[in-house]
C-alpha cells in the first residue's frame, strides 16, 4: 500500500526559528523525498521548564514567519492550540494513520530521545531523521539504542539559546534568522532586556 504523504516533522520551542531549522527542513525534504515539511511549534514544551521561553504566541508567529513563500513548507500550531504539555506522541497520533512521517531532530536533540514521554511510541511511529549538529558525534546518537536515519549536512554552530544572548546585549541576530522573524523581533523588542 502507498503512503498518502511523506512528512517531515521538524517541532521545536523556535525561540527564535532560525536558518539552520530551515536549512534541516531543506536538506531532509531532499534527502528523504518528502512531500511535505511540518514545522510544529511546542505549545508548552515540558523539558524546558523552569527555563526563561517567549509566550507561544510569539513563538508560533515566528514560525509562520520563518518558512513564508516555501510551497512545501508548513507550519502547524496544533501543538500551540492543545492545552498541556506538549508531547510529540500525541502530535504525532493526530496525524493520519497511512501518512509516512519522519521526524527531523537535531544531533543534540536525537541524543536526549529516550527521556521523552514514551519515546518508544516515537520511534515506533516515525522514521527518526538526525541532521548533523556542531559538538554531537553520531555514536552519541547512536548510543541512545533508538532507530534512526542520519543525513550528511554540515554542522552549524547556530542555535536559538546563542541568538537569544546575543540579542540579550544588544547585538544583531539580523541574517541568522529569516527577515520576517528578524522584523518581528524588533517590533516585539521579543528579546531585549527591560
Amino acid at each position: 500500500m502507498l503512503c498518502a504523504v511523506r512528512r517531515g516533522i521538524l517541532g521545536g520551542t523556535f525561540d527564535p526559528l532560525h536558518v539552520v531549522h530551515l536549512m534541516a527542513g531543506e536538506a531532509a525534504r531532499q534527502l528523504l523525498d518528502l512531500d511535505v515539511v511540518t514545522y510544529i511549534t511546542a505549545g508548552d514544551p515540558y523539558q524546558k521548564h523552569g527555563f526563561p521561553i517567549s509566550e507561544k504566541e510569539h513563538r508560533w508567529n515566528m514560525t509562520v514567519l520563518g518558512i513564508e513563500g516555501i510551497g512545501y513548507f508548513e507550519a502547524d500550531d496544533r501543538e500551540v492550540k492543545r492545552s498541556g504539555p506538549s508531547y510529540m506522541i500525541d502530535t504525532l497520533e493526530s496525524f493520519d494513520a497511512d501518512e509516512e512521517i519522519f521526524l527531523i531532530l537535531g544531533a543534540d536533540a536525537a541524543v536526549g530521545l529516550p527521556t521523552w514521554h514514551r519515546w518508544e511510541d516515537v520511534v515506533e511511529r516515525t522514521t527518526v531523521a538526525v541532521i548533523s549538529r556542531p559538538g554531537v558525534a553520531e555514536e552519541e546518537v547512536s548510543a541512545t539504542g533508538a532507530p534512526y536515519r542520519w543525513l550528511d549536512t554540515p554542522g552549524i554552530p547556530i542555535s536559538s539559546t546563542m541568538l537569544r544572548a546575543r540579542a540579550e546585549s544588544n547585538r544583531s541576530i539580523r541574517f541568522f534568522v529569516p527577515d520576517g522573524v528578524w522584523q518581528y523581533v524588533e517590533e516585539q523588542k521579543l528579546y531585549a532586556l527591560p
